[in-house]
C-alpha cells in the first residue's frame, strides 16, 4: 500500500509540473498584459498534435520537443500581432470572447487535420524502461518529466529575475506606462511575453502527449485546471503557479486512489477552501 501511495505521489508531482508550466504562462500573460487568454488550453493541445506530427515525420521525440513549442510560440506571436493587440484596451468580456473564438478555431482545425480520434505518441526509446527499487517500480519517462519541467521552471525563474527582459516584464506588471516612457517598445514586449507564455503551454502539451496522447477536445479541461491553479496560487505569481500546480496535481493523483469519482471534485474543493481563507490566492495580491 505504501508503494501505491508513493507511486501516486510521484504521479501527482509530474502532473503538478505540467499544470505549473501551463499556469505560469497564463499568469505571466495576465501579470504584464492584464489580458485573459481563454485560448491557452487550445495552444496546449496544438503542442501535443505538433509533437505527434514531428515524431511521425522525423521519428525523433527530442526534435519534436524542440520544434513543437517553437511553432506554437511563433503562431501565438503572429496571433498577438495581428489580432490580440487590437483588443488590449477593451473590457475583459471582449477579450474572453475573442480568445474563445481562437480556441474553437484551433480545436476544429485540429479535428479537420488530425481527425476526431486522439493520436498516441510513443515514449522515446531512451525512456521506456522503469526504475526498480525493491518492490517499487516507476517509469523513467515520468521521472524525466518531473526533472525536465523543473529545469524549465528554473530557467524561467532566471529569465524573469536575472535578465533585462525579466526586469521589463516585472516592471511592466507594475506600470506599463512607466516602462513605455523609459524608451521600451511596450508592444514588442507584449508580443514576446505572450509568445513566451503560450510557448510554455506548448511545452506542457508535448510533455503530456506520451502520457495521454493528443486529444482534440482536451483544451477546455486543461484551461479549467490552469485557472484553478492560478486562483489557488494567485494571479501574477510565479511561486503561486508552482505551488498551486503541485498542490492540484498531488490532490488529483492521490484522490484517484482514495476516491476516483471525487478526484475532480476535490480540486475545486481545494480552490474553494483557498478562496475562503485568501481571496487573492496563496501568493496573490489585490
Amino acid at each position: 500500500m505504501l508503494d501505491l501511495y508513493l507511486f501516486q505521489l510521484l504521479n501527482g508531482l509530474g502532473l503538478g509540473m505540467i499544470y505549473f508550466l501551463i499556469a505560469v504562462g497564463l499568469t505571466i500573460i495576465f501579470g504584464l498584459l492584464n489580458f485573459v487568454n481563454f485560448a491557452h488550453g487550445a495552444f496546449f493541445l496544438l503542442g501535443a498534435y505538433l509533437c505527434y506530427t514531428a515524431v511521425a515525420v522525423t521519428g525523433n521525440f527530442w526534435l519534436a520537443l524542440l520544434i513543437a513549442p517553437l511553432v506554437v510560440a511563433a503562431l501565438a506571436w503572429a496571433v498577438e500581432r495581428l489580432l490580440i493587440k487590437r483588443i488590449y484596451h477593451l473590457p475583459h468580456t471582449f477579450q474572453i470572447l475573442v480568445t474563445l473564438g481562437i480556441a474553437l478555431i484551433i480545436q476544429e482545425a485540429s479535428v479537420l487535420i488530425w481527425g476526431p480520434v486522439g493520436k498516441n505518441i510513443a515514449v522515446p526509446p531512451e525512456l521506456r524502461g522503469v526504475l526498480i527499487l525493491g518492490d517499487f517500480i516507476y517509469p523513467y519517462y515520468r521521472l524525466f518529466l518531473i526533472g525536465f519541467a523543473a529545469l524549465i521552471g528554473i530557467g524561467l525563474w532566471l529569465l524573469l529575475e536575472r535578465t533585462r527582459f525579466g526586469a521589463l516584464v516585472r516592471a511592466g506588471s507594475e506600470s506599463t506606462e512607466t516602462v513605455s516612457l523609459l524608451g521600451t517598445n511596450i508592444f514588442r514586449l507584449f508580443s514576446l511575453t505572450f509568445a513566451l507564455g503560450v510557448g510554455l503551454a506548448g511545452v506542457a502539451g508535448v510533455l503530456f502527449a506520451p502520457l495521454r496522447g493528443a486529444q482534440p477536445f482536451v483544451g477546455p479541461e486543461i484551461l479549467g485546471i490552469a485557472f484553478v491553479v492560478v486562483v489557488i496560487g494567485g494571479m501574477g505569481s510565479f511561486g503561486g503557479a508552482l505551488v498551486g500546480g503541485l498542490l492540484v496535481g498531488v490532490v488529483q493523483s492521490m484522490m484517484t486512489s482514495l476516491w476516483p469519482q471525487g478526484a475532480s471534485l476535490m480540486i475545486y474543493g481545494a480552490m474553494a477552501a483557498v478562496i475562503l481563507v485568501r481571496p487573492y490566492g496563496l501568493f496573490g495580491r489585490a
